[in-house]
C-alpha cells in the first residue's frame, strides 16, 4: 500500500481525570491526606485575594465550592459508567464503519493484470486508496489544556473533560470514521441503472459545493501490492476534452473507476458516468433503454399523467404544478428525446429495425453499443470512456468521432486511437511514472512536447552523469559525489521556491534517471516475389446457409505490391470477406485461385482460439516452428511482450499479450500476404504505429479490416467499400469517405481548428 505524506493533525493532548497539566503536578497522590492539601492551597490563594474582614463570606463560599465539586465528581463517575456500558455498542458500531468503509476500495481492472503477469487462480487483493486531509475534520485541535484558575474554575469547563484520554481518542476516532462513511450514504441509497454518483457532502467538499472543476492533490492508489499512482495531482476543468495516455497496465481504466465510484474526492454537484457495461438483456427494445435512463424526464412524465387524471376528475389544485412539470418537460428537451435517441442508435450501427429490437437478441458488442448510446443521451457533467472505439466499426468511430468534436460538457477518454484522440481532445493527461503530466492540445501537439522533453531531460541527466564523474575522479566515492549533487540540486531547488514564491516542498530532490525510452518495433519478414495474381476470386456468390447471399458475382485480384482496406458498415460481411480470402469458407458459388506458393498469415478478432492456453508464449513458438529457446525469446520480444510474459501460461495473459504472441507467431510463418482483421484491438498507441511501419516496410501483400482511422491512412490503403452484395473501390481518400458516412446518416461533418 502506498504512504502518501500524512497531513493529519497532531494528536491532542488529551488530560485524564487525575493527571495534572504542569510537570510539577505529576506527583502520585495518596488517598485523603493528599487531596486536603491541594484544597488548602486553592483555600490559601483566595484568601489572599479577598479582604482580612470578609473572612466568614470566604468560609461560606469554601463550603459552596465543595459542595460543587462533590456533585460534580459524582457526575464524572456517573458518566464513566454510562460509557463503560456503551462500549460494546461502540465496537459493534466500529465494526459495522469499517465494513463500509471497505467500499472505498474499488477492484482492480484488467489492464492491471497485462503488467503484474497474475495467476488467475491467485487472490486478487483491493485497491487502496489514500488522500491526505480526506478523514480531518474542520476543526482545529488545541495544544493542550489551561491550568486550574482561581475560584475553584478547573478544566472541566471543556465539553469532553469528563472523558478518559483513551475515551476522548476513540470518540475522535470514530468521528473520523462518520465523515468518511457519509459520502457513501447517497450512493448507497439511490442507485440507476448507470450508477451515476452523486456523493453527499463532507467537511472537506463543503468548499466545492459549487465547484465546476476538479481538482485532487496528492493522491496515492495501489493494486495487487502495486503502486500505479503515488502523490498525484488530478485537475479536470469543466467543458474540455481530455485523453488519458499511457502504456497499458500502468492504472488508466483504474483512475477512471475510482472517479466514478467517488472513491476520489469529486465535488457533490459534478454528477459522474463511466460507460463501462453493457446492457441488461431483457425484453426491452434498444431505443427504450436509452429513453429510459433518464429517470428525471420519466418521472415527469408519469407525474404529468398524475395531474391530468386529477384535472379529468374535477381536481383544479393539480392546474398549476402540471404546468409546472411541462415547464420542467420543455426545458429538458423531452419532446425531441425519442428523436435524439434513435439519432445516437442510427450513428452507432443501428438501423431503424434494430433500434426496435429486444436487447436480449444482440450479441454483447451490440448490448455495449446501447450502453455508449445511453450514456451520449445523458450527457453528464462527466462522461468517461474506456477504449469506446473497441465494440464499433469504422462508420460508428466516424459518427462518434464527429459527434463527440461538439460536446459541451467535460469529457475524459481512454483511447489507444490516436486519430480519435486528435479529432475529439483539447487536453492530454499523461500517466508516466505514477503522477499525471498535463499538456494543452491533442495527442499529435502532445507527441511533440513529450518528445522534446524527454530530449531536454536526456541533456541534464548526461551533465549530471559527466559531475558525478568528475567529483569520483577529484578522489570523491559514489556515496560522497551522489550527496554532493543531491545538495547542490536542493539549494537550486529553494533559490527556484524563493524567485517564483512558491510554498516549500516536503520531497528531496533526487537524482536523475535515464528517461525510459518506451520502443516496439514489429517486422515481418519479405516475402521472395511471386507472379500476380497471387490471390483472387472469381464469380463468387456466397451465403450463410438459411439466409440470403451477402455476396454475389464477386471478381477480383489482389498483387504483391496490394494495400487494400476493406471498408463498410457492419453486418454487411467485411469479416466474410477475408475467410473466403484464405479459404476458410467455401464459396456457395464460384472458386477462390491463389498462387501454389501462396503462404497466408491471417490475424482474426478470434486470435485467441488459434493458440493453445495451457502453454507458454516460448512454448509455443518452439513447439510450432522448432525454434531454439532464445531465438523464441527475441522474437517475441520483437513484437514488445515483456519478458517476463515469456514464460507464463498464455491462458493467463491479458488481450493485448495474446495479441503479441499472434502477431510473432505470423512473423515466423513468412507470409507472402498479410490478411488483418480488427488487429488494433488490444494494442497501445506505440504498437499500431510499429504495426503500421512494419506493413509500410513489407514487400507482400496486405488486406486490412479495421476502425483505426489513422492505421488506414498511413499505410495508403486503398478502400474497398463493401455494399449491395458487392465490393468496390472507392473514388477519392478517406476524408471523402467520412464525408460520404456522415451525409448518409444526415450528419454534418465537424472542421473546426485543433486548440
Amino acid at each position: 500500500m502506498p504512504k502518501g505524506p500524512k497531513q493529519q493533525p497532531p494528536e491532542p493532548e488529551w488530560i485524564g481525570d487525575g493527571e495534572s497539566t504542569s510537570p510539577s503536578d505529576k506527583v502520585v497522590k495518596k488517598g485523603k491526606k493528599d487531596k486536603k492539601i491541594k484544597k488548602t492551597f486553592f483555600e490559601e490563594l483566595a484568601v489572599e485575594d479577598k479582604q482580612a474582614g470578609e473572612e466568614e463570606k470566604v468560609l461560606k463560599e469554601k463550603e459552596q465550592q465543595q459542595q460543587q465539586q462533590q456533585q460534580q465528581q459524582k457526575k464524572k463517575r456517573d458518566t464513566r459508567k454510562g460509557r463503560r456500558k456503551k462500549d460494546v455498542d461502540e465496537d459493534g458500531e466500529e465494526k459495522e464503519l469499517m465494513e463500509r468503509l471497505k467500499k472505498l476500495s474499488v477492484p482492480a481492472s484488467d489492464e492491471e493484470d497485462e503488467v503484474l503477469g497474475l495467476q488467475a487462480s491467485a487472490t486478487k487483493e483491493s485497491l487502496v486508496l489514500t488522500i491526505p486531509g480526506f478523514s480531518q475534520g474542520s476543526e482545529e485541535e488545541g495544544e493542550g489544556e489551561e491550568e486550574e484558575e482561581e475560584g475553584g474554575e478547573s478544566k472541566s469547563d471543556d465539553p469532553y473533560a469528563h472523558l478518559s484520554k483513551k475515551e476522548k481518542k476513540k470518540l475522535k476516532k470514530q468521528m473520523e470514521y462518520e465523515r468518511q462513511v457519509a459520502s457513501l450514504k447517497a450512493a448507497n441509497a439511490a442507485e440507476n441503472d448507470f450508477s451515476v454518483s452523486q456523493a453527499e457532502m463532507s467537511s472537506r467538499q463543503a468548499m466545492l459545493e459549487n465547484a465546476s472543476d476538479i481538482k485532487l492533490e496528492k493522491f496515492s492508489i495501489s493494486a495487487h501490492g502495486k503502486e500505479l499512482f503515488v502523490n498525484a495531482d488530478l485537475y479536470i476543468v469543466a467543458g474540455r476534452r481530455y485523453g488519458l495516455v499511457g502504456p497499458n497496465g500502468k492504472g488508466k481504466t483504474t483512475l477512471l473507476k475510482h472517479i466514478a465510484n467517488r472513491a476520489l474526492s469529486i465535488p457533490p454537484n459534478i454528477d459522474v458516468l463511466l460507460c463501462e457495461q453493457e446492457v441488461v438483456a431483457d425484453e426491452t427494445p434498444a431505443v427504450q433503454a436509452v429513453l429510459r435512463a433518464d429517470t428525471k424526464r420519466l418521472k415527469l412524465l408519469e407525474e404529468e399523467r398524475q395531474l391530468q387524471g386529477q384535472l379529468e376528475q374535477g381536481d383544479d389544485t393539480a392546474a398549476e404544478r402540471l404546468e409546472k412539470v411541462y415547464e420542467e418537460l420543455r426545458a429538458t428537451g423531452a419532446a425531441a428525446a425519442e428523436a435524439k435517441a434513435r439519432r445516437i442508435l442510427a450513428g452507432l450501427g443501428f438501423d431503424p429495425e434494430m433500434q426496435n429490437r429486444p436487447t436480449q437478441k444482440f450479441s454483447g458488442g451490440w448490448r455495449m453499443r446501447v450502453s455508449l448510446a445511453r450514456a451520449l443521451f445523458m450527457e453528464p457533467t462527466l462522461l468517461m470512456l474506456d477504449e469506446p472505439t473497441n465494440h464499433l466499426d469504422l462508420n460508428a468511430v466516424i459518427w462518434l468521432n464527429n459527434y463527440l468534436q461538439g460536446w459541451r460538457k467535460t469529457l475524459l477518454i481512454v483511447s489507444h486511437d490516436q486519430g480519435f484522440l486528435d479529432d475529439v481532445c483539447t487536453d492530454i493527461i499523461h500517466l508516466d511514472a505514477q503522477r499525471l503530466h498535463y499538456y494543452r492540445g491533442n495527442y499529435m501537439t502532445f507527441k511533440k512536447m513529450y518528445q522534446q522533453k524527454q530530449k531536454e531531460l536526456l541533456k541534464q541527466y548526461e551533465k549530471q552523469e559527466k559531475k558525478l564523474k568528475e567529483l569520483k575522479a577529484g578522489g570523491k566515492s559514489t556515496k560522497q559525489a551522489e550527496k554532493q549533487t543531491k545538495e547542490a540540486l536542493t539549494r537550486k531547488q529553494q533559490k527556484c521556491r524563493r524567485k517564483n514564491q512558491d510554498e516549500e516542498s516536503q520531497e528531496a530532490p533526487e537524482l536523475l534517471k535515464r528517461p525510459k525510452e518506451y520502443t516496439v518495433r514489429f517486422t515481418f519478414p519479405d516475402p521472395p516475389p511471386l507472379s500476380p495474381p497471387i490471390l483472387g476470386l472469381h464469380g463468387v456468390t456466397f451465403g450463410y446457409e438459411g439466409q440470403k447471399p451477402l455476396f454475389k458475382n464477386l471478381d477480383f485480384g489482389i498483387d504483391m505490391d496490394s494495400r487494400i482496406c476493406i471498408v463498410g458498415p457492419n453486418g454487411v460481411g467485411k469479416s466474410t470477406l477475408l475467410l473466403l480470402l484464405t479459404g476458410k469458407l467455401t464459396p456457395t458459388y464460384g472458386e477462390m485461385r491463389k498462387n501454389h506458393r501462396l503462404k497466408i498469415g491471417f490475424f482474426n478478432q478470434q486470435y485467441a482460439e488459434q493458440l493453445r492456453m495451457e502453454e507458454t508464449p516460448t512454448e509455443y513458438l518452439q513447439r510450432g516452428f522448432n525454434l531454439p529457446y532464445q531465438d523464441a525469446r527475441k522474437c517475441l520480444g520483437r513484437f514488445g511482450l515483456e519478458s517476463h510474459a515469456h514464460t507464463i501460461q498464455i491462458c493467463k495473459l491479458s488481450g493485448g499479450q495474446k495479441a503479441r504472441v499472434v502477431f510473432a507467431e505470423l512473423a515466423c510463418r513468412e507470409p507472402d500476404v498479410l490478411i488483418l482483421d480488427e488487429p488494433t484491438n488490444n494494442l497501445d498507441i506505440e504498437s499500431i504505429d510499429a504495426l503500421g511501419e512494419a506493413i509500410n516496410e513489407y514487400k507482400g501483400a496486405v488486406i486490412v479490416v479495421s476502425h483505426d482511422a489513422r492505421l488506414i491512412t498511413e499505410t495508403n490503403c486503398q478502400l474497398w467499400v463493401v455494399e449491395e452484395q458487392s465490393v468496390s473501390q472507392i473514388d477519392g481518400d478517406f476524408e471523402d469517405y467520412k464525408r460520404e458516412v456522415l451525409e448518409a446518416l444526415g450528419e454534418v461533418m465537424v472542421s473546426r481548428p485543433r486548440e
